[in-house]
């Protein structure tokens, strides 16, 4: 058994061997391709997501797809991080299911800057401190982020990616389960754990990991990111209520992504106070065979413009196909406002 293991374990290191040199050559051509952008962004959007597509359709395992692209994630980025360096702000603390968000996506050779507000990421980002920020824009439990829709409104900013993260609460501590005295997490997590503990709300699940890992005898409701970061345990993993809660982030920036042929367009428009004024606007999508996933509506927030209400729609396809090109035209000619956020790859999931 032990020759067998060490045959294997030369054709291991045989592998890795020949893998170093195909990423090294990788990063190679990479570079050159940098050389030749002549200053345009390093990072592509639909460039990227069109290569985690492929190589997770391709695999045919024993790796999942979601771990084979979360490999490739990781090469693209340091052959990424060759060409540009790239700042990426996220809702902090460090820590958070934000900054989860942003390595899911970006990978490890970005530099991700917390902040203390969705307000402060964009603002950030609009005076290009950043090149990209990351902000949560709706959760599959608890609905949309009413913040990030506002600031959409406004924001020169456009949306250039999404990205789908599970969120998976654990519990943490330093110390063992019997030991816990108190418990903090953000008031949305504190639910029906550990009943004989003091329960303590805080801002963020990552504020709780931060105070876990200072005190005797506390421990804390959060991500898996939250317990590396401040040299947590992890007691009991994925305690969350809900096994498929799902949090949903923009990235957004100054670039225009291109199509990648699994794409989403989100808009923004008003409509006239009067009866069927909204079906008529949306009648063009149903005329184009135009697919709306998503329509949630918003105060308009103007002080002319009381009672009245914004409507942000997400649809299947990028701008520039025909059908949602035709779609968006007729929408622009009927409706009393209307902003185009950005079209952009759907989400890997």
């Amino acid at each position: 058994m032990a020759e067998d293991i060490d045959k294997l374990r030369r054709e291991i290191d045989a592998v890795d061997d020949e893998l170093l040199q195909l990423i090294n050559r990788r990063a190679g051509l990479a570079g050159r391709i940098g050389s030749l952008k002549q200053g345009a962004p390093a990072y592509r959007p639909e460039r990227e997501t069109q290569i985690l597509r492929r190589v997770a359709e391709a695999s045919a395992g024993p790796l999942a797809p979601e771990r084979v692209t979360a490999v490739f994630r990781e090469v693209i980025s340091a052959c990424r991080g060759l060409e540009e360096a790239i700042r990426v702000t996220y809702l902090g603390p460090e820590g958070t299911f934000s900054e989860q968000a942003v390595r899911k996506h970006f990978g490890a050779a970005v530099e991700a800057l917390p902040v203390a507000s969705v307000d402060e990421a964009f603002r950030r980002c609009e005076a290009g401190a950043v090149q990209f920020t990351v902000v949560p824009v709706e959760n599959s439990t608890e609905g949309v982020v009413g913040r990030t829709l506002d600031l959409l409104l406004t924001t020169p900013l456009r949306i250039c990616a999404e990205i789908e993260l599970r969120v998976q609460q654990n519990l943490l501590a330093k110390g063992s389960v019997k030991d816990i005295r108190r418990l903090y997490s953000h008031a949305q997590s504190l639910a029906q754990n550990l009943p004989s503990a003091e329960r303590i709300p805080v801002g963020s699940n990552a504020e709780a990991a931060q105070r876990a890992a200072k005190e005797e005898g506390a421990a804390a409701i959060a991500g898996e990111a939250a317990a590396e970061r401040y040299g947590l345990t992890l007691l009991a993993r994925s305690i969350e209520d809900s096994p498929n809660n799902t949090t949903r982030f923009l990235v957004l920036g100054e670039l225009d992504a291109g199509p990648t042929g699994k794409d989403r367009t989100s808009i923004v428009m008003s409509a006239e106070n009067k009866p069927g004024a909204v079906h008529a606007l949306l009648s063009p999508l149903a005329q184009h065979r135009v697919s709306m996933t998503r329509i949630e509506s918003r105060p308009a927030r103007s002080r002319s413009a009381l009672w009245e209400y914004v409507f942000f729609i997400d649809v299947e396809g990028h701008q520039k196909d025909a059908p949602v090109a035709k779609a968006l035209a007729e929408l622009q000619a009927k409706a009393p406002f209307l902003k185009v956020l950005g079209s952009y790859p759907g989400a890997l999931r």
